[in-house]
């Protein structure tokens, strides 16, 4: 089955965004595995899925001036992918603050329960209310961020630090690590090899 038209486009706008910036670690490296592995299609995943926090803060998110182009292009994308995509909340643990539960969202795109079910690599988007702090979490895979707001971030070796918009970052495999929004929403494009 073919993959829908907006997660493609998507695709050739994000992947080549991320590469651009991929400078941290291992980045560099697994988006290219990354890359080459979404040239083969996977299954028809998850339906269409919202959540408060979404629709009150997705189109602020996406509104956002960028100083870059591809960046741009890459929140117009979302914008076209926006109505396939399934939001869901992740449990809070380690570290999250008490309002976590109903202010965030992650959507998976292409990888387990994502629109395009796969197990060889993850790609997703996480919404983060302001003044709300994700959970210290980790995972086997190893993972790059391509941030798309303000925000601040947590991984082995560093205090919160604060990418801006447009940064990128590598975090190994099985790493702690942690994000917060502060005054706005954040927002984040993330990717993992499998």
């Amino acid at each position: 089955m073919p993959r829908p038209q907006p997660l493609q486009d998507f695709l050739d706008v994000a992947l080549p965004a991320m590469r651009a910036r991929a400078h941290d670690g291992n980045s560099p490296a697994s988006l290219q595995a990354i890359s080459e592995a979404v040239l083969a299609v996977g299954q028809t995943g998850a339906g269409p899925a919202s959540l408060p926090v979404v629709d009150a803060l997705l189109d602020r998110a996406l509104a956002r001036e960028m100083d870059y182009g591809d960046l741009a292009e890459l929140l117009q994308a979302v914008r076209a992918l926006a109505p396939l995509l399934c939001w869901r909340r992740r449990t809070g643990d380690a570290g999250a603050s008490a309002n976590f539960a109903e202010n965030h969202a992650n959507a998976m795109l292409l990888g387990p329960g994502g629109i395009e079910e796969r197990r060889d690599l993850w790609i997703g988007l996480s919404l983060i209310a302001p003044q709300t702090r994700y959970p210290d979490h980790q995972h086997a895979p190893e993972e790059t961020y391509l941030v798309l707001s303000p925000g601040s971030f947590r991984k082995p070796g560093r205090d919160w630090f604060q990418p801006g918009i447009g940064g990128s970052f590598f975090v190994p495999p099985n790493a702690v690590h942690a994000m917060r929004a502060e005054e706005e929403p954040l927002f984040a494009l993330w990717a993992l090899r499998v």
